[in-house]
């Protein structure tokens, strides 16, 4: 394993910010930045055994601070998706965090982990991303230290664990959100897509879980057996995929979630998590903009797997619960393997 580190500018608060590049002897590559915990890149062979950027995102740093970035491979936290109102009680205490996506709070708020430069080291395997979310940052109660590790085996997996503790009672749910096309260019909608999923969140018109668990089968959310992504897409309820779907799992074992694969390229990506949840999203809201390369990004240019606890959870006490108290260490693994199809 070879890891190598550069610049990657300079911040808008004049903190530098570095790039960590990380490769294996397949010649597979994977970018880091400690801005915001964030996978920059990730080359991968296709079935002609050409490397190709298989994530979207930007050139350079400004692109990943501009107000546009739609969290393009960032971590983020401390609760990833979604919580109606921006309000959950822990025992007696009610706590008010930052509404960021109308009266709701996504993604930590609007300055959550996305938005954080981190510290940052590697070893020989491994960059390591660190840093301690102060008591009530957006809202959040106690002093949560975080770890996020980034390795890439020879396997052509690209592995991330999240580790945390806290010093009082609080709620964690982190996850990856990278935007994936495993052609490289053009949109998702020919991709096909496998999820190990039974059921699903069900969610309001503002895509927060309603409570109730629906199963798929027979439906447009069907995912059981492998199913090309824009077959039923213009059925689903609002633009696209953004749904949460319950992994057919019942502890904390690591289990494969979903698999996808590209036609065109042969390129595939298994995803495996200890996580009861991962949300399946279709880039909806990807608005026309520039990205890399000059390449604009529209409806459907990418997919994101984001494993995680399902959303809203602290409103929903059915729901697998995310509280994290000063006793216990969280942890979240999850597993992107690459590979290829060869008909």
């Amino acid at each position: 394993m070879k890891i190598s580190k550069e610049s990657f500018g300079v911040a808008y608060n004049g903190i530098d910010v570095y790039l960590y590049k990380i490769k294996n002897s397949n010649g597979m590559e994977v970018h880091i930045s400690n801005y915001g915990a964030s996978v920059i890149s990730i080359f991968t062979p296709d079935k002609n055994n050409n490397f190709e950027d298989i994530v979207l995102g930007f050139d350079s740093l400004d692109g990943y601070q501009s107000k546009k970035n739609p969290y393009f491979g960032a971590t983020c936290g401390r609760y990833a998706n979604r919580i109606k109102n921006g309000k959950f009680t822990i025992g007696n205490n009610e706590y008010h965090l930052q509404l960021n996506d109308g009266c709701n709070s996504l993604h930590g708020g609007f300055n959550g982990f996305d938005k954080r430069i981190w510290d940052h080291k590697n070893n020989e395997n491994s960059v390591i991303m660190t840093r301690v979310s102060p008591d009530g940052e957006e809202g959040y109660p106690g002093n949560l230290s975080i770890q996020v590790y980034f390795s890439v085996t020879e396997l052509n997996e690209l592995v991330i664990e999240y580790k945390a503790n806290t010093d009082a009672s609080t709620i964690v749910n982190l996850t990856n959100h990278s935007y994936f096309n495993l052609a490289g260019k053009g949109n998702i909608l020919n991709h096909f897509a496998k999820i190990n999923a039974n059921k699903y969140t069900v969610v309001d018109d503002l895509a927060i879980p309603t409570g109730e668990l629906k199963c798929v089968k027979g439906t447009e959310m069907d995912f059981l057996n492998e199913k090309r992504i824009g077959n039923d897409i213009s059925d689903v309820q609002g633009l696209g995929y953004d749904h949460n779907y319950c992994i057919n799992k019942n502890d904390e074992s690591i289990v494969l979630a979903a698999e996808i694969y590209d036609p065109f390229s042969g390129r595939t990506l298994k995803c495996s998590t200890n996580e009861p949840g991962i949300q399946f999203y279709t880039g909806n809201y990807l608005g026309g903009f520039l990205g890399k390369k000059n390449i604009c990004y529209h409806k459907y240019s990418g997919f994101c797997l984001e494993t995680q606890h399902y959303p809203d959870s602290p409103n929903n006490s059915h729901f697998p619960s995310t509280v994290l108290n000063p006793a216990k260490n969280y942890y979240s693994i999850c597993r992107y393997k690459f590979g290829v199809r060869c008909l």
